[in-house]
């Protein structure tokens, strides 16, 4: 049995070496420990770690992670990532307000929201990790659905899906994000052009049913 005043030491260690998120349940089960207990040792590291430090406790999804300081990412990046990004593009920040607070939901579906062709939108939010494909629906087609994942609670600080803020919250915490990055380029992990409906199907979207279909906004 782990003496309980090592075990935000062993957690430390724990989380350290994963590298990954770490389900809390799992955590438990095999330490033989109470949820309250390693949430106490949760706490203990978060003093720890404070909003000064370098590297911080995130909670998500009902997992625990090691990240390093959002406050320092602009520096980070000037060593670890000599290539720069750009910043989401603002058809992308609008399509992933819309599957976060309206998921799952279609292709046809968020189309209808913005009003205009959001293939090449989704294709990028698709790469980048940041929605996933969580189903299709049952209607005529049977369209694909989309949800966030994980690395979008990761990256927006968002414990649970169900603690999401207003819509307008999340687009200022995408905002705030951006004007973290780096100075654009001409190559960039999350820009891209909105193509007109005339482009080329995205390769995800091979064989799906691209003729446009009506959808009663009360059926999302």
């Amino acid at each position: 049995m782990l003496e309980i005043e090592k075990v935000d030491n062993v957690l430390e260690a724990l989380l350290f070496v994963s590298g990954d998120g770490l389900k809390i349940s799992d955590i438990c089960e095999q330490l033989e420990l109470q949820k309250s207990e390693v949430m106490a040792a949760v706490k203990k590291l978060q003093k720890k770690y404070d909003k000064e430090s370098g590297i911080q406790i995130i909670s998500y999804n009902g997992k625990l992670q090691l990240a390093s300081n959002p406050a320092y990412a602009e520096v980070l990046s000037v060593v670890l990532n000599p290539i720069k990004e750009k910043a989401l593009s603002n058809p992308a920040m609008e399509t992933l307000s819309i599957v976060a607070y309206r998921q799952p939901v279609t292709r046809l579906e968020i189309e209808n929201i913005r009003g205009v062709n959001c293939d090449y939108a989704i294709q990028a939010l698709l790469k980048n990790n940041l929605i996933e494909i969580v189903g299709r629906k049952d209607t005529l087609g049977k369209p694909l659905l989309f949800g966030t994942t994980e690395t979008f609670l990761r990256k927006f600080g968002i414990e649970d899906i169900y603690d999401l803020p207003n819509r307008d919250a999340l687009l200022d915490q995408i905002k705030q994000i951006e004007e973290a990055s780096p100075e654009p380029t001409e190559e960039g992990l999350y820009r891209f052009d909105e193509k007109d409906g005339g482009e080329e199907t995205p390769e995800f979207l091979q064989g799906e049913d691209v003729v446009k279909i009506e959808v009663d906004d009360g059926d999302n």
